[in-house]
């Protein structure tokens, strides 16, 4: 790791100027999501987040698949926009697609119905740490990243294409790569309106 974790956490950004170029080695990628799949907690270590990692060809067919999607619905004078926007995805090194195992959060409501009601939350929860510490870790080896999230425009798409279980529902999308461009500075809510601390 490159950076130490609290340095990562505040340099860690949404990168939409990315390249292709490899920042790391794919075994070190692979490493910073094995890392992350054995180690995110999960309500009642449920591990019902599951994660794919697209390079290569892999990498660009998901957003040639969201690209003719958004092709057949956006106006003519629309979609330029649009797919200059899923071009800078596609400019990337690669994407790690996160989804939540449904099977696994319907067992807890099956065996544990007194919390029925929580177990959607707390997988989102789940998956939503899932997220950042891969999020952190591609940051602390030097990958730009962002976090995009067309899952019911893409779904059945990449169900089908890497042929997953029906059960898997896709959460997020996480287009990385070397960074090209820094975003601009990140403004701040004051500190004293976020954050309590009682001795």
């Amino acid at each position: 790791m490159k950076k130490d974790f609290l340095t990562a956490v505040a340099e860690r950004r949404s990168h939409y100027a990315i390249g292709n170029k490899a920042v790391t080695s794919d075994e070190k990628i692979a490493d910073i999501l094995e890392q992350a799949v054995l180690h995110a907690p999960s309500a009642y270590n449920s591990q019902s987040t599951r994660v794919i990692l697209l390079l290569g060809k892999h990498h660009d067919r998901l957003w040639t698949i969201l690209m003719d999607i958004m092709r057949e619905r956006l106006p003519e004078e629309k979609f330029p926009r649009t797919e200059k926007k899923i071009n800078g995805f596609k400019a990337g090194y690669g994407t790690i697609l996160f989804f939540e195992d449904m099977d696994v959060v319907q067992d807890l409501v099956d065996k544990f119905p007194t919390y029925a009601d929580n177990f959607r939350n707390w997988s989102l929860q789940g998956a939503a740490i899932m997220e950042y510490i891969v999020w952190t870790a591609l940051e602390a080896e030097g990958y730009g990243a962002s976090l995009q999230h067309y899952n019911e425009l893409i779904a059945d798409a990449v169900k089908k294409e890497w042929n997953l279980p029906d059960s898997w529902r896709l959460d997020a999308q996480m287009p990385f790569g070397n960074i090209e461009e820094k975003p601009a500075d990140k403004s701040f809510q004051p500190l004293e309106k976020r954050l309590m601390i009682f001795k």
